[in-house]
């Protein structure tokens, strides 16, 4: 067994863990972080991504171990005072999800993104993503609700939420 020291959410734990237990599974299971999915235990999908010492990171590839003394932030750390990171919030009005598998990585990637780029257009913010799939959308969605949350980020802006266009037939 071995002792980490971690800061997950702004709240300070000490454990010992097996060496090689992963990140994403002490976060969920001994922390109770569940919006931290388990996707493909390959790294491959992005649905575990937490921010690791204010970087973006996939949480299957990363030992428990390897974050001691670390600050991690995950999809449950991100509304403060009752109220949604402004990329959750966009995600929400923006329709950018379906079956809400992917969103929790999808996210946090986002948030990490828009701290590197404020402003990105949208091959900038497909760029910014890749590393996270979603099997439900055509990405779209997802897209400008990265966009809208750049804009409502702005400092002094009150960004309009865009809504996509209806879907013919529904």
């Amino acid at each position: 067994m071995a002792q980490v020291r971690v800061t997950v959410d702004g709240v300070q734990y000490v454990d010992e863990v097996e060496p090689r237990m992963l990140l994403v599974y002490y976060l969920r299971e001994r922390l109770g972080k569940t919006g931290t999915v388990v996707g493909c235990d390959t790294s491959n999908c992005g649905a575990c991504t937490v921010h690791l010492n204010g970087q973006s990171v996939k949480s299957c590839s990363v030992l428990a171990v390897q974050a001691d003394g670390a600050e991690v932030t995950t999809i449950e750390g991100l509304a403060r005072d009752g109220q949604l990171h402004p990329v959750q919030k966009a995600f929400n009005e923006c329709h950018a999800l379906q079956c809400g598998f992917c969103t929790p990585g999808m996210v946090m990637q986002a948030v990490d993104l828009l701290g590197d780029n404020p402003d990105p257009d949208e091959h900038e913010v497909r760029e910014g993503i890749e590393g996270n799939l979603c099997r439900c959308t055509g990405y779209q969605n997802i897209v400008r609700a990265v966009q809208s949350a750049a804009h409502a980020m702005k400092p002094g802006v009150a960004a309009p939420v865009e809504t996509p266009a209806p879907v013919a037939g529904s």
